[in-house]
């Protein structure tokens, strides 16, 4: 790897499961020991971006916002430029980073990043969603490298099984990782940061190769004209 070019991991998942405050966390507690940045999508605003930035995690500059114009995850799978961008001026201004963190929402159907631009991707998904969500799927759901069940503090007031939906999500992945979250549980954070780690030297030393999740459903969303634009996309 290139020595001015980071591990780039992508956050996907629904709005609301709270990506922007893992984000927080993971940057919380790796800020001593990797050089991190952060690049956040929304279709007009830098809401995200400022959030993360009055949570003083990470040097204010160190977060930036695209503003897509359009649905943030077509610009997380159809057109990477905007995206890529900002990671590489990132890149050039922080060098030499070890991750860039790369926050989209979207829904459990069309939320997946190209490999064109991160390395590994985690999808997140909360209990206040519901416990059947995980078992639902979907190419996010089934094929990211983590799969992250967040605010598992909140499961006894929305009425949610915590070990069952887990259950459900590893079914649904073959197995692949899944963790249990909450910004509240020490023992939680430790497992998402350990793997954060892991990974981050699996990219460093080539041992790890991006998987693209699959195409996005067809989806529709409205146009700056008010027009309904309808997405159908080909693997």
């Amino acid at each position: 790897m290139h020595e001015t070019r980071s591990f780039r991991l992508g956050v996907a998942g629904p709005v609301g499961t709270g990506k922007s405050s893992l984000i927080a966390t993971v940057c919380r507690e790796l800020a001593d020991e990797l050089r991190l940045g952060v690049i956040t999508n929304d279709i007009y605003t830098d809401e995200d971006a400022r959030l993360l930035r009055s949570a003083g995690v990470l040097d204010p500059d160190r977060i930036r916002a695209v503003e897509t114009g359009a649905c943030p995850h077509t610009a997380i799978r159809d057109d990477v430029t905007p995206n890529l961008i900002a990671v590489e001026d990132l890149e050039r201004d922080f060098a030499p980073l070890d991750v860039v963190l790369v926050e989209s929402g979207g829904d459990n159907l069309t939320a997946t990043f190209s490999p064109a631009l991160v390395d590994a991707q985690i999808f997140v998904l909360d209990v206040a969603g519901g416990g059947d969500v995980a078992r639902k799927g979907g190419p996010g759901i089934a094929r990211a490298d983590l799969l992250i069940v967040n605010k598992t503090d909140l499961a006894p007031y929305v009425g949610v099984d915590v070990e069952q939906m887990v259950k459900d999500a590893s079914e649904a992945r073959d197995g692949k990782p899944v963790i249990a979250l909450s910004r509240t549980d020490p023992a939680s954070v430790a497992e998402l940061t350990e793997w954060v780690r892991t990974m981050t030297a699996h990219v460093r030393t080539g041992g790890h190769t991006p998987v693209d999740p699959g195409p996005m459903a067809p989806h529709s969303h409205v146009g700056e004209d008010g027009t309904l634009i309808t997405h159908v996309h080909s693997h």
